[in-house]
C-alpha cells in the first residue's frame, strides 16, 4: 500500500502537495498577523480542487488549531455582546453552506474569487465600525459574517472590523473575536457535517496538509517582532490579491 492509497480519489499526490504548499503560505500568514489564511487559501485550493472539500478541509485544520485558544478567550470577553452577534451566525452558517452544497463548482469559485476580492477591499480600507451598538448591526454582522463561513470559511473581515472599532480594551475585543469564530465554526462543522461535506475524504486530507499548516502558523509566529508587521500586512494584501487572480476560473485555461 503506497500513500497516494490514502488519498481521496480526486486529488492526486501533485494536487495534495500544492493544496500543502498553499496551507503552509496561509500558515504563515496566519501565524503572523492573525488574518489571511482562508482568503488566500480559498482561492488557491479552490482552483486546484473541488471548492466543497476544500472548504471541510479548512474549518477541521482551523477548528483544530484555534481549539486552545477558546478557554483564555470564555474568561476575557464580554459572553453578552458576543452572543448577540453570534446569534447572527446562527442564521448566517446554514444558509452559506447550504448555497457551497448545491451550487456547481465553477459558479462557487466565482463567488468565492468575488467575496475574497471584496472583503481584500474591505481590509484596504481599513474600515472600523464607531458607530453605537445596536443589536440588529450586531446579528446583521453576525449573519455576514456566518455566511461567508458557511460558504468558503471568509468571514474574518466583517466582524474584525467591527470589534476592533468598538470602544472596548483591545484584549476584549481580540477575545470577543475568538470566540465568536469557536462559535461559528462549532456551527460550520453542525453545518457541514449533516450536509456530507464533512466526509471521510476530507478528515483524510485534513491529517496530510494540517500539520503542514501548523507548521506553517508557527514560522509565521516565529517571525512576529523580526519584521515590520506593516511590511507584513502589505506582504498579506498582495498575496490575497494574487490568490484570487490566479484562482479565477476565467484563467483555468492558462493557468491549470
Amino acid at each position: 500500500m503506497s500513500f497516494t492509497d490514502f488519498l481521496p480519489k480526486d486529488v492526486s499526490l501533485t494536487i495534495a502537495m500544492a493544496l500543502c504548499a498553499v496551507a503552509f503560505v496561509s500558515g504563515t500568514a496566519r501565524g503572523f498577523s492573525g488574518f489571511g489564511s482562508a482568503l488566500i487559501f480559498m482561492p488557491l485550493a479552490s482552483s486546484i480542487a473541488a471548492p466543497r472539500l476544500v472548504a471541510a478541509l479548512l474549518l477541521v485544520i482551523d477548528f483544530v488549531a484555534a481549539a486552545p485558544l477558546l478557554p483564555d478567550a470564555w474568561r476575557k470577553a464580554d459572553r453578552k455582546a458576543t452572543a448577540v452577534i453570534v446569534l447572527g451566525a446562527l442564521v448566517g452558517v446554514p444558509v452559506g453552506t447550504y448555497f457551497l452544497s448545491v451550487l456547481e463548482p465553477v459558479t462557487t469559485r466565482w463567488i468565492i474569487s468575488c467575496f475574497v476580492a471584496a472583503l481584500l477591499l474591505l481590509l484596504l480600507s481599513g474600515w472600523r465600525y464607531r458607530g453605537k451598538d445596536h443589536a440588529w448591526l450586531s446579528v446583521g454582522i453576525g449573519g455576514l459574517s456566518g455566511f461567508c463561513s458557511g460558504l468558503a470559511q471568509t468571514g474574518g473581515p466583517p466582524i474584525v472590523g467591527y470589534w476592533l472599532g468598538r470602544p472596548i480594551a483591545s484584549v476584549v475585543a481580540r477575545a470577543n473575536i475568538l470566540l465568536f469564530f469557536g462559535a461559528s465554526d462549532f456551527f460550520s462543522m453542525v453545518s457541514y457535517a449533516t450536509t456530507g461535506l464533512i466526509s471521510r475524504e476530507s478528515l483524510v486530507l485534513s491529517l496530510i496538509v494540517g500539520p503542514v499548516y501548523a507548521i506553517g502558523v508557527a514560522f509565521g509566529a516565529s517571525l512576529f517582532g523580526r519584521a515590520s508587521e506593516q511590511m507584513f500586512r502589505s506582504i498579506c494584501y498582495a498575496l490575497i490579491a494574487v490568490a484570487v487572480i490566479a484562482g479565477l476560473p476565467a484563467l483555468d485555461g492558462i493557468l491549470r
